[in-house]
């Protein structure tokens, strides 16, 4: 049950794409709680795996692969429509790429994606609800921001030329809380991988022969 929610996710996102692109304005709103909806069931999968005892390294994987999947194809979409920088969708995938890497090489020795982090702080930024849930809240707020102030200038233009600078400001805050938190919740994995005994670190130094 949880896998199927998972790939539901998987399937509304692009519907999202499609109303993003060939929607009129109006109808473009419609993207707005779609993806609360899409975040909402990012949650609800975890909840009924744990309820249903579902939980599965597959499962964990799933659902951080379409996780990726619906962040990365709105970030771009974000960017193509001209809501945000370009470097801002490159550094998400960049970071998606290489800590989902990390994390592949974990589930190849039977670690979960958050069971692999051994440090308090790498747990409590990475594997912790708390961070977690800010996290996701935090980019589900930006993407659906996004969407709401998409189609203003042609719905509402007197309102939009009004509010611009709010509008910019908010968007900003939005955007860049999201990207703060992406850095400090992918720095740990990084380090912890390096740091391990079989991480490339240890073994580029025990490779240095002797002086």
């Amino acid at each position: 049950m949880a896998n199927i929610i998972t790939l539901s996710r998987f399937l509304i996102l692009f519907v999202l794409v499609v109303i993003a692109y060939q929607a009129p304005p109006a109808l473009q709103l419609l993207n707005v709680p779609l993806c609360g909806v899409i975040f909402l069931m990012d949650a609800f999968d975890g909840y009924v795996a744990r309820r249903r005892d579902e939980a599965s390294q597959f499962g964990a994987l799933f659902d951080i692969a379409v996780d990726r999947i619906v962040e990365n194809v709105l970030w771009v979409v974000m960017a193509d429509l001209d809501l945000i920088p370009v470097w801002v969708t490159i550094l998400f995938i960049t970071r998606s790429f290489l800590v989902d890497t990390i994390r592949s090489h974990g589930a190849s020795r039977g670690q979960t994606p958050f069971g692999m982090m051994t440090s308090r702080l790498g747990r409590f930024l990475v594997a912790g609800r708390t961070l977690r849930s800010i996290y996701g809240v935090t980019k589900a707020l930006t993407f659906g921001y996004l969407f709401l102030i998409y189609p203003l200038p042609d719905i509402a233009p007197r309102l939009y030329l009004t509010l611009t600078r709010e509008i910019e400001w908010i968007k900003d805050f939005f955007v860049y809380t999201s990207v703060f938190l992406c850095i400090i919740r992918a720095v740990p994995v990084v380090i912890e991988f390096l740091l391990r005994e079989d991480g490339p670190l240890q073994i580029l130094l025990k490779s240095k022969p002797s002086q």
